[in-house]
């Protein structure tokens, strides 16, 4: 492909950067991304994927914008309020880059749809908020041979990893089973400061873009966790997928998603 005069001036601090370049700004035009939840993760993950050219965004979210989103959802505007989110997103999106395909799902993710949702993409980004719709999306991108990248934010900490199949463990090595309602904190019950979702989702949207262009190293493997009270990072290794697990384990358990097993709620990040 040949790029437009106003695509060599657009993507002018990719092409000079080693790592991305021609080669790279290609890839991202041509790669697809599929979003899950257009709230605090899935704002800045979104807003930087369309910047940066990647060809074709999927959103996906069921909701409607409130006015607690405003405070960290920074995708969306005060005149969105009682819009759909997907739809919101996609607006802003075209605003920012008219590049970028924007492909709308004004649902909620669920065992039913997910796979035909994630099917046509290239990379997942999980930006949801309730743990059963984060296992949901585990599962079936395991499943599914699917790279993703998990994100988990409260209060002013946030964690992120990144499964690429064969390459490292999943969301549900390290973390097992689907906690009981109320016996961990969401940003929903203990609140999250405003801009730890964007530094969270921004780190999202970067593992996203190494990935369709093959830059440096990804999360695989291990997680990043960030601690905005002290301001420190912290790389945990986890190098090895547990054998134990009931997706990617010796004897996993689940080969098929069935409702039962997640009971999803709604995406409010």
């Amino acid at each position: 492909m040949a790029f437009t005069e106003e695509q060599l001036e657009r993507y002018s601090r990719h092409l000079i950067l080693k790592g991305v370049g021609v080669a790279g700004q290609k890839k991202l035009l041509e790669g697809k991304v599929l979003v899950i939840g257009a709230g605090g993760l899935g704002s800045p993950a979104i807003l930087y994927l369309a910047a940066s050219g990647v060809g074709t965004i999927g959103i996906v979210d069921g909701d409607k914008v409130d006015l607690s989103n405003l405070q960290r959802q920074v995708i969306h505007a005060n005149e969105a309020v009682g819009m759909s989110k997907a739809e919101s997103a996609a607006k802003r999106v075209k605003e920012i880059n008219p590049d970028v395909q924007v492909n709308l799902y004004p649902e909620y993710v669920t065992a039913e749809n997910i796979e035909k949702l994630i099917e046509p993409y290239d990379f997942i980004i999980d930006g949801v908020d309730n743990f059963a719709a984060k296992f949901l999306i585990n599962d079936a991108c395991v499943l599914a041979k699917k790279p993703f990248c998990h994100a988990g934010i409260r209060e002013f900490y946030g964690q992120v990893l990144t499964y690429v199949p064969g390459e490292g463990p999943c969301y549900r090595c390290v973390f097992e089973e689907i906690p009981e309602d109320g016996t961990v904190d969401t940003c929903s019950t203990a609140g999250v400061i405003g801009s730890i979702p964007g530094i969270i989702g921004s780190i999202q949207a970067l593992e996203a873009q190494k990935y369709l262009t093959g830059a440096g190293e990804l999360l695989t493997g291990k997680i990043l966790t960030f601690d905005g009270l002290t301001m420190k990072f912290r790389t945990v290794d986890i190098p090895q997928s547990s054998q134990t697990c009931r997706v990617c384990g010796e004897k996993a358990d689940i080969h098929v998603l069935k409702k039962e097993e997640y009971k999803v709620s709604g995406c409010h990040l």
